[in-house]
């Protein structure tokens, strides 16, 4: 497990709490395997009602750990492969809370969550393709689902930071929140949520999602795609550039 993932269940909500503030809360494949591991529990735990999932009020994640990415850019993806399997396979109400950046993973994610409050000055981006590669975790589909296709082109070709308020206008956002209310608001909900029938719940949630193994498909073929990206020129100078501090030069690069 990670000491950067904190969880503690109350009142039958399991909080799950990202902690990692010296790197921006970025994702690494042990923080990935507790969190797997905390929805892994919580699938069979009676006990456990809803899921609540935050950072700090400034700060949700800035995404993947682009050092290890770096370091390591044909490693194992179980890790994470197994957080977004279960997350999107899981049938208890997620509710999410975003306050800073929450970058590439650090909005995908949210897609798969039924509710999401935000910071009124958090930031968001899908910035894979600046990265040299692909969507994943199923939101080039989710996202045109809930956005529209040239709403969702708009915010991953381009993958530039947009804000809270465009974050709700296009659906991946529930409600904004001022600084001081933002994590009561959210944890008030999960335990609203927690109150309400668990099976009508898992029913409900269910109806509202829909046919799950056209997500799953797509996901195998976003994951397949970023896999061969992740070892191409242009995400190695992207990420090299990154960690340079730099702007990246893919004006030489064919692939």
């Amino acid at each position: 497990m990670s000491e950067h993932v904190v969880t503690r269940c109350e009142d039958r909500v399991l909080t799950i709490e990202i902690r990692r503030l010296g790197k921006k809360n970025a994702l690494t494949a042990d923080m990935y395997l507790a969190m797997g591991s905390a929805l892994e529990r919580a699938t069979t735990d009676k006990g456990i009602r809803v899921i609540f999932l935050r950072g700090q009020t400034d700060c949700f994640t800035a995404g993947n750990d682009i050092a290890e990415f770096a370091n390591n850019p044909s490693s194992d993806d179980g890790p994470v492969s197994s957080f977004i399997d279960h997350l999107v396979g899981f049938q208890k109400p997620v509710v999410a809370a975003v306050g800073g950046p929450a970058i590439g993973i650090g909005t995908t994610l949210l897609l798969h969550c039924d509710l999401v409050f935000a910071e009124a000055n958090s930031k968001f981006a899908l910035p894979f393709v600046n990265l040299g590669l692909c969507p994943e975790a199923g939101s080039s589909l989710l996202l045109g689902r809930i956005a529209g296709e040239k709403r969702a082109a708009k915010l991953m070709l381009l993958g530039d930071t947009f804000s809270a308020a465009v974050a709700k206008e296009f659906g991946i956002v529930t409600e904004i929140c001022l600084s001081d209310d933002l994590m009561k608001r959210a944890f008030e909900t999960a335990l609203e949520l927690a109150s309400k029938p668990a099976r009508a719940l898992r029913e409900t949630k269910s109806l509202i999602r829909g046919d799950l193994s056209v997500i799953r498909q797509h996901i195998a073929t976003e994951k397949n795609l970023f896999r061969t990206l992740l070892r191409s020129e242009s995400a190695q100078e992207a990420m090299k550039a990154f960690l340079e501090r730099r702007k990246p030069d893919f004006s030489r690069l064919e692939d």
